[in-house]
């Protein structure tokens, strides 16, 4: 540092001189020295994109299966047959189960015996009343001649006519015979169960030699075989009332599982509840049913699965948009300034979810906002500095 002169200034003033230079270059040092360092931020640029406006559920939802069956044999009976495992995948139409029916089976041999009995007695009683009505035939042939009189062609037309009542009983019975083997194959019928459709058998409630019984109306029993259809799944999830009136069938949906992270599925509301639920210390919520895309049917997909659902009801693609972490209280950013200290700015929003918000004014495209709102000291005015991104793991 250069002195001025100082000439003939008087010592002592000199020396007060000199002293208060070199207090003010202390005082200079030690301002620079301590001065604040900038704060390291993390800084989002303003850019376009797509913004989508979605609602969530409020309570975790449940993956259910489009078909689900808890049957039992429409009769009750013992278990004589059971052709299926816990965990085995069957055909629509195979039979599961099978009731103990010897007494059925019975009915319809007799039934069967039955129909043979009526078929020849069909035989015998029609092949009269066919001679019968061929010999009335004859005998009105010889009453036009003179050869018979009118009595004996009246007892031939009534013997025709009787044998063709036989006849036509006769054939009655065989009706009646076939009915009863009807009957009977309905019986047995009802000692099996089926699949509806195919599926996965999930469980199975009734062991060889056990009772199985029905369900009476209003009284729950267990049922003996559960069917599951897993080639269509669909999420049964609450939403609040406030949204449900911007639900539609048909809108696209993202779902996720806690039991498979990391992942999101796509789907498609395919029901919205016409009534809402009011329980009781529970937020009312409107009961909507999101399909899973027939891509998720090779993940193997578990019912039960609990899940959550975004469901989207408007898009807007090519918008300005901020992340919307990024906004402060009042729809407030920080905006770094050209000379590296912080800017609050007033935004006006459009579309906006959890993760984007779409800005209609209040910035540009290229500018660059905070992110990292909650280090101390990231304020209005303060000086900063981007943090260097930190290299992937």
């Amino acid at each position: 540092m250069t002195f001025p002169q100082l000439g003939n200034i008087p010592f002592k003033y000199k020396k007060l001189a000199i002293f208060g230079i070199v207090i003010i270059a202390l005082v200079l040092g030690i301002g620079y020295l301590t001065r604040s360092k900038p704060i390291p931020v993390v800084l989002q640029t303003v850019e376009r994109g797509t913004v989508e406006a979605s609602v969530s559920n409020t309570r975790a939802g449940t993956v259910n299966a489009c078909r689900r069956a808890k049957m039992s044999p429409a009769a009750g009976g013992q278990i004589s047959k059971l052709l299926v495992k816990k965990g085995m995948r069957v055909r629509k139409g195979q039979i599961l189960l099978e009731l103990w029916d010897k007494d059925l089976e019975a009915q319809e041999r007799l039934a069967q015996e039955q129909l043979k009995t009526s078929t020849t007695r069909v035989q015998e009683v029609c092949t009269l009343a066919e001679a019968a009505q061929r010999e009335a035939v004859r005998s009105q042939e010889l009453k036009e001649k003179g050869f018979i009189s009118p009595q004996m062609l009246d007892r031939a037309m009534s013997e025709a006519a009787s044998r063709k009542a036989s006849c036509e009983a006769a054939r009655g019975d065989i009706e009646q015979s076939k009915s009863r083997i009807a009957l009977a194959r309905a019986g047995l019928e009802r000692m099996i169960l089926r699949a509806p459709f195919d599926g996965i058998v999930a469980d199975i409630s009734g062991e060889l030699g056990e009772y199985a019984t029905p369900s009476p109306p209003g009284i729950l029993t267990i049922p003996a075989i559960d069917l599951i259809d897993d080639s269509c799944m669909y999420v049964s999830a609450p939403i609040d009332e406030v949204d449900a009136s911007k639900l539609r069938i048909g809108q696209q949906a993202r779902i996720t599982l806690d039991a498979i992270k990391g992942r999101t599925f796509s789907g498609k509301v395919r029901r919205i509840a016409p009534y809402v639920l009011d329980l009781e210390k529970q937020a009312r919520t409107v009961e909507v049913e999101v399909e899973f895309d027939k891509s998720a049917a090779k993940d193997n997909l578990l019912v039960g699965y609990s899940a959550d659902v975004e469901i989207i009801y408007d898009t807007r693609k090519q918008v300005l948009r901020i992340p919307t972490q990024t906004l402060l209280e009042g729809n407030r950013v920080l905006l770094l300034g050209s000379k590296g200290t912080l800017e609050e700015r007033s935004v006006k929003t459009g579309l906006s979810n959890w993760e984007y918000a779409e800005v209609t004014s209040g910035l540009e495209e290229g500018d660059r906002i905070v992110s990292s709102l909650d280090r101390e000291g990231v304020v209005a005015g303060a000086r900063v500095v981007p943090e260097e991104a930190k290299p992937a793991q």
